[in-house]
């Protein structure tokens, strides 16, 4: 359906619960002709051997996002899944190659926990720290994500098998198995409060996806696990890609780039590198509202800490944050992302012939060029700069209207749902344009040691 402003409704593809609509904000995101990356037009970035021309797409991508119809597959060559300068033939073997990976950790999930690819979930322990199975758990069986889990009764006898599947445990003893076990409920929790304004979230088997995808990624990735905040960004994965195999990969990838922000340790959260960022941005390009939120006793700008661990999922509507996503991937495109995110033991991707390319700027997302053009190595990326356009367009409203830190919060959660997409990135572009020239030029006045200085030393 196109609307008379000639853009066509978005929303439609994304639907929401009739008894939610008044409370969900509504996208700003209109699919253009012309602007939007379409079907014909990607499907033209291809040569007939599949090899793809990435350069032709990104422009386009940053300018008005992607068609919801193949907004999965795009996806899946911004987060590094494929090597656009690989064949049909190539992509078509990495993919089984990884359907049949995922596969097996989710059949040695299977055989842990035997509700992993079941099509039902837990929200209630089934062990406790010790490793002692829990008897009688909670196992959900049927949900309406607007009331919460609508339990069977006892007498039930699909309840009763699940039950027993769920309770059929032994004392674990391994540790690994103890702390993967742990996490189940509360990735069971998160699915059921996950985009749950969403009609496709009302089937059973939609939300079990989620949970098995989750279960199975906390089991392969023993450093980090399972955190909250990750099912907000799976969720969009199970939508967009039909089979869960491709989806856990998709979520891999895009968690390849931000699971340093859920490493915890006794002292520290992974985000604060980048809330540390933040606050070195703001100071250089803003001083006055840094000062003023130092006076408030924000300066470590945990206020911000949602916005970077769940890529801003609940400052905007559904759908714009899905364009949000892929503005930024595109902006900040690298043609080595698919070097860097490969299998070393690959042997389809011909590593050492992509090594010796050198990278193409045409091939680079405009971000990354611009990184590229002033010799900037330092790890900043585009999320940062956007959570720091936003305190921007704020910062007179929190200069005068912030008291504590209490307001502070209020002002930025006030901005959820009235947030533009496209706005906040060229917002971004601009504030990281500005930032390095601003380093670049307060480096260049830094005097240097003379030879004769060096050689008296």
């Amino acid at each position: 359906m196109w609307r008379s402003d000639g853009g066509e409704a978005a929303d439609s593809y994304y639907e929401i619960r009739p008894e939610c609509i008044d409370d969900v904000p509504k996208t700003r995101f209109k699919i253009k002709a012309g602007k939007t990356l379409s079907v014909r037009k990607w499907q033209a970035a291809f040569n007939p051997d599949g090899y793809l021309d990435i350069g032709k797409t990104l422009g386009r991508i940053q300018r008005g996002g992607i068609h919801p119809s193949i907004r999965g597959e795009v996806w899946e060559f911004l987060l590094g899944c494929y090597d656009p300068n690989s064949s049909t033939e190539e992509r078509n073997q990495i993919r089984q190659r990884r359907r049949v990976q995922y596969n097996t950790w989710k059949e040695v999930c299977h055989q842990l926990f035997p509700l992993i690819g079941s099509g039902k979930f837990i929200t209630a322990p089934v062990i406790t720290e010790e490793g002692q199975p829990i008897q009688d758990p909670l196992v959900l069986l049927e949900t309406n994500p607007g009331n919460g889990a609508v339990l069977p009764p006892p007498d039930n006898a699909a309840s009763a098998a699940s039950s027993e599947a769920a309770n059929n445990l032994e004392m674990v003893t391994d540790k690994r198995i103890i702390q993967w076990m742990l996490t189940l409920h509360q990735i069971g929790l998160d699915v059921l409060r996950t985009d749950r304004t969403l009609v496709f979230y009302e089937k059973q088997e939609n939300l079990a996806k989620l949970w098995d995808i989750l279960a199975v990624y906390a089991w392969v990735d023993t450093d980090v696990g399972y955190c909250q905040g990750m099912s907000d960004l799976c969720s969009p994965m199970i939508m967009l890609l039909e089979d869960e195999g491709d989806a856990f990969w998709c979520f891999e990838r895009l968690m390849r780039r931000l699971r340093g922000n859920f490493r915890c340790t006794d002292s520290s959260v992974g985000v604060e590198s980048q809330l540390s960022t933040l606050a070195s941005i703001t100071q250089v390009l803003d001083p006055k509202l840094h000062e003023h939120l130092e006076h408030l006793g924000g300066g470590d700008y945990l206020f911000a800490f949602r916005m970077l661990m769940v890529l801003f999922r609940r400052e905007f509507s559904f759908c714009d944050s899905l364009y949000l996503w892929e503005m930024m991937w595109a902006l900040e495109y690298d043609p080595d992302l698919f070097m860097m995110y490969e299998e070393p033991d690959s042997d389809s991707e011909k590593p050492e012939e992509l090594k010796r390319k050198a990278k193409s700027k045409s091939q680079c997302g405009k971000y990354e060029r611009e990184k590229l053009k002033n010799h900037s190595e330092a790890p900043l990326p585009i999320s940062v700069f956007l959570v720091a356009s936003v305190l921007k367009d704020k910062s007179a409203k929190l200069l005068t209207e912030a008291r504590g830190l209490d307001d502070v919060v209020k002002i930025l959660n006030d901005m959820t749902g009235n947030l533009d997409a496209k706005k906040a990135c060229t917002g971004a572009m601009k504030l990281h344009k500005k930032y390095l020239k601003k380093v670049v030029y307060s480096l260049s006045l830094v005097p240097k040691k003379s030879s004769s200085t060096e050689h008296s030393s």
